[in-house]
């Protein structure tokens, strides 16, 4: 979606240029996760930047702003502010200045996208590298926070779900060969819009291989240097879904199976959901009936149920009828018909011919609660793959980790300034740091130090990634990754 970036803010940044004290040359902002309301939670990982100053600082100003007319994008710019404040309420010869300028005067400090970032540990800061130009500093803030703070989440989102797996694989495995692709985005259909599903999906793929959503795959490839020829950016199988099977009729749905896995896909994977009418007729009547054929296929057949209670369909349901295939849960069934072997931790592995997908109402606590069952039942993880949906990418706000850009720092007329914010009436989640930021690692934990001088804001880990209109720092999805690994 192009639009003008001008107006890419709250309407109350249009004035703050007149509202700062006279004099004033510098102001110095920070993003910053500030609170946790996810449990267990007390760092985010950092993503999203590049795509930021690649598609909204170069791209949409000099498409949108710098590249256009002056008189053009003043005009627009005049008539919206106008007819919403009134007319003359805001003044647009330092809008003038700026197109004339031709580029934007701002340098933008940060850690290694990747980098997993304690709370209240600055992620980015920002500041005018021109004095006349101090008010695009803050101006900027709306634009910021509102593209970064999601890419941000769904990776720390990611993540924890991966060091669950992590974990269950190292117990139950012995190794975590299978958990990038344990971990699989259904998400895209029940995201907010186009880009919120794009980001989000590319957040997934930095702790995943796994992901239905396309476009993810396309985004790393033109943000983040990525190449799917020459590396895994993410990838899927071929699916079924009711529509298909609907239309192959109730009472021939074992043909239907049958006709998938002999004549449609005789190899590879393919993943076939299973619960369009009777899920238990399928895994004890179907699977039996089907297992030579399955059994011969050199690829895998994926079981998908899709409704029901994740965790009572895969493990097992206390309270169904004792005995009843119900009762002991799709992975012991399947068990019983296909075997499989015992991995070196001495748990249950199927036979890699089958296995299972459950992509409906998976939440970090049934991901833990189904791996934790399973091997209670003496199951290794990488029976399962879990679908990660819209419910737990799109159920968050920029408050689930309380992302803020506040201003630490200023200058007016030459004087030095550490400013700050810290309400009485608040529970110390709005306090800001004060003055100039460095971000330092000690004893393998980032730290921030406030009030600092010049030469130490310039030598921390915060890095300039974008100076007077220019990227100076690209990183690629590999290093993402390779820096995001390292913290595991």
């Amino acid at each position: 979606m192009q639009m003008n970036p001008l107006t890419l803010i709250d309407f109350y940044k249009a004035d703050h240029r007149r509202q700062y004290p006279d004099g004033t040359e510098l102001v110095y902002s920070n993003l910053t996760p500030r609170k946790s309301r996810v449990d267990g939670t007390d760092a985010v990982v950092f993503f999203g930047l590049q795509y930021f100053v690649l598609e909204y600082l170069i791209h949409q100003w000099n498409e949108g702003f710098f590249n256009r007319p002056k008189a053009e994008v003043l005009a627009h710019y005049q008539r919206r502010m106008d007819t919403s404040l009134g007319p003359g309420s805001i003044d647009v010869a330092h809008i003038g200045k700026l197109h004339d300028l031709g580029y934007m005067p701002l340098e933008i400090k940060a850690v290694p996208e990747g980098t997993v970032v304690p709370l209240r540990v600055a992620m980015l800061t920002m500041k005018n590298t021109k004095p006349e130009f101090f008010w695009l500093t803050n101006y900027l803030e709306t634009l910021i926070s509102c593209v970064i703070w999601k890419p941000c989440t769904s990776a720390t989102t990611a993540l924890t779900y991966r060091r669950v797996f992590d974990r269950y694989a190292d117990e139950t495995v012995g190794n975590r060969e299978f958990v990038g692709w344990q971990g699989h985005d259904f998400s895209m259909r029940g995201m907010s819009g186009v880009e919120d599903a794009v980001m989000s999906g590319a957040g997934h793929l930095l702790s995943f291989t796994g992901t239905d959503s396309v476009p993810a795959i396309d985004f790393l490839e033109t943000y983040y240097g990525a190449n799917a020829e020459q590396e895994l950016v993410g990838g899927s199988v071929p699916a079924t879904e009711h529509s298909v099977m609907c239309m192959g009729l109730k009472d021939s749905e074992i043909e239907t199976f049958h006709r998938l896995i002999t004549e449609v896909y005789p190899a590879g994977v393919v993943s076939i959901v299973s619960d369009t009418w009777d899920f238990w007729q399928v895994i004890t009547d179907f699977l039996p009936r089907l297992k030579p054929a399955i059994l011969a296929r050199d690829g895998k057949v994926v079981i998908r149920p899709d409704s029901g209670d994740p965790v009572h369909i895969i493990c097992g349901d206390p309270n169904a009828e004792p005995g009843s295939p119900a009762f002991r849960g799709a992975i012991e069934c399947m068990w019983e018909t296909f075997g499989g072997t015992i991995t070196q931790r001495g748990y249950k592995l199927l036979d890699s011919h089958i296995g299972l997908i459950y992509g409906d109402s998976i939440t970090h606590e049934r991901q833990f609660q189904i791996l934790e069952q399973l091997k209670q039942k003496g199951f290794a993880s990488f029976n399962v793959v879990l679908g990660i949906g819209s419910y737990t990418y799109e159920y968050v706000t920029r408050d689930t980790f309380g992302f803020a850009v506040k201003a630490t720092y200023g200058e007016v007329n030459g004087e030095p300034r550490d400013i700050f914010k810290d309400p009485k009436t608040d529970d110390g989640t709005k306090r800001s740091a004060k003055g100039l930021l460095s971000v330092r690692e000690e004893n393998g934990q980032l730290v921030m130090q406030d009030q600092c001088s010049w030469a130490e804001e310039g030598s921390g880990l915060l890095q300039t990634v974008f100076l007077d209109g220019k990227l100076m720092k690209k990183q690629t999805l590999s290093e993402i990754r390779e820096v995001l690994n390292r913290q595991l």
